[in-house]
């Protein structure tokens, strides 16, 4: 008891020596505010397009049981964080327009977004030829000094890996100008610019695409799981080695479901080459994967078909045809591009390329159908004696790209020996024969991986490689 009664002298003593701040005196220092609890992902922040005419869902992190409120404009929603801080809420469709802010707060917390546009948003994505940037595509200089488009908008995600599925990602919207454009995809900026300047629009493009990358690598590992055929694709991604399996879909896709998106653009397939046989399941097994996760229907997937290469190896003829079969897929588009520039693994005349997706999306999703948007694509075949009569959709205005006979046409019998062929065109119908084969039965075009065929239709677009015969590939067996 005495202790005690000496500790409360004690105090009152040092209380009662220490000076009372005066009126003027400097004020205490503010004490440190703790880490804020409301946050939202990288994808929204000022710049950012979200897409029109489509419900829009917001997502982040704040204190479990929090209330959170978000709004655009005068629309607005609330939630409940989860016990884990995670809130997801989805906002009513919206017409085109802007600048609007997005205002998301709790009890405790507010956050302001503001610049933010309404209007198309597509995802782009594959390897290192939709990677490939502005500054070293063709006519850069030109092409950079005139990118003064400002309700056009680019978010570029940053290169990462992971073993698990990401909450987040790093980057974050830029307006597209002059000192910002040259470091963008060539592809997906010329496809987003041919649409902004034919809708009247704001444009969104999100590009996540990674030079040298396998198709694998952009796939959930759940969907890989789902079939033991893609065990091996398993084994070389186990360990650290997930760039090979589903690593770049958790770090760099994965953060991005479920943003609010019209389509995707994909440019990928080379480093699938060797494998061109298993991909013509893998690569519709991603768009299925993608779609699925982002529970937003079977939006469109257009893509691209490798250009020519110069080798014969039949590798990177065998994936063209796997990307051309992948067109049985609903909603999916593909632009043949082997007729712009010479043979190679990057082609830098990337604004043909932008333009013949764009023409695909103009088309089928924004209503304008008078645009041609695929070149030929060969349909059925009738034996004719000793000829084939070829039929193609897309077949309007069959004519020769430069004025030359049809060339790149091989034609053979049962012996499956392939001869040189003389195909001619007759009305919207190609009849191919060969002197060395009476008795045909099959036919190919551009089936080297260097060809560049000059088939094309009354719109200039060339016919993709094809062949009439299902005989066993070099591919076949790898995994």
């Amino acid at each position: 008891r005495n202790g005690t009664i000496m500790m409360r002298f004690i105090l009152a003593a040092l209380l009662l020596s220490t000076p009372a701040l005066a009126a003027d005196s400097p004020a205490a220092p503010e004490a440190a505010k703790p880490p804020a609890t409301l946050r939202l992902p990288n994808i929204f922040t000022r710049h950012m397009v979200v897409q029109r005419d489509r419900p829009l869902p917001i997502w982040g992190h704040a204190a479990p049981g929090e209330t959170i409120t978000a709004a655009l404009g005068t629309i607005s929603q609330q939630t409940k964080a989860d016990a884990q801080g995670q809130w997801r809420l989805t906002l009513p469709a919206q017409p085109a327009g802007g600048p609007h802010e997005l205002r998301v707060s709790s009890q405790a917390e507010q956050m302001t977004v503001d610049d933010v546009l309404i209007g198309e948003v597509w995802v782009c994505s594959g390897q290192s030829n939709m990677e490939w940037p502005v500054k070293e595509a063709a006519d850069a200089a030109r092409e950079i000094a005139a990118a003064d488009h400002p309700t056009m908008r680019l978010f570029t995600v940053p290169h990462v890996v992971a073993k698990e599925p990401q909450l987040d990602c790093g980057g974050s919207w830029e307006v597209c100008s002059p000192s910002t454009v040259g470091e963008f995809s060539a592809v997906a900026y010329y496809f987003g610019r041919e649409l902004n300047r034919k809708l009247g629009v704001p444009v969104g493009l999100i590009d996540s695409s990674w030079g040298g990358s396998v198709c694998e690598a952009w796939m959930s590992r759940e969907a890989l799981s789902a079939d033991p055929n893609y065990a091996d694709i398993l084994r070389r991604a186990a360990g650290d080695n997930i760039g090979k399996g589903c690593g770049m879909y958790n770090a760099m896709i994965h953060p991005l479901i479920p943003y609010a998106l019209r389509g995707v653009i994909w440019y990928q397939g080379e480093s699938n080459a060797s494998r061109a046989w298993q991909y013509r399941k893998l690569f519709p097994d991603l768009i299925r994967d993608w779609r699925t996760r982002w529970g937003q229907g079977d939006f469109p997937f257009y893509y691209v078909q490798l250009a020519p290469l110069d080798r014969n190896r039949d590798e990177w003829v065998e994936l063209r045809e796997s990307q051309l079969r992948t067109l049985s897929v609903p909603n999916t588009g593909m632009a043949v591009i082997h007729d712009l520039g010479p043979p190679g693994l990057h082609p830098i005349e990337k604004q043909g390329v932008g333009e013949r997706l764009a023409r695909w999306a103009l088309a089928k999703d924004y209503g304008q159908k008078e645009i041609v948007y695929s070149g030929p694509l060969y349909s059925s075949m009738a034996v004719e004696g000793p000829a084939i009569r070829l039929r193609f959709d897309h077949a309007t205005g069959l004519a020769s790209r430069d004025s030359q006979p049809l060339g790149d046409f091989t034609i053979a019998g049962e012996d499956r020996q392939f001869q040189p062929a003389t195909a001619t065109i007759d009305g919207d119908t190609i009849l191919v024969h060969g002197d060395k084969v009476p008795r045909p039965v099959a036919i190919r075009l551009g089936w080297i991986d260097a060809a560049q065929p000059n088939l094309v239709n009354g719109a200039g677009l060339p016919a993709s490689p094809f062949r009439t015969d299902d005989w066993p590939c070099v591919t076949v067996d790898r995994k």
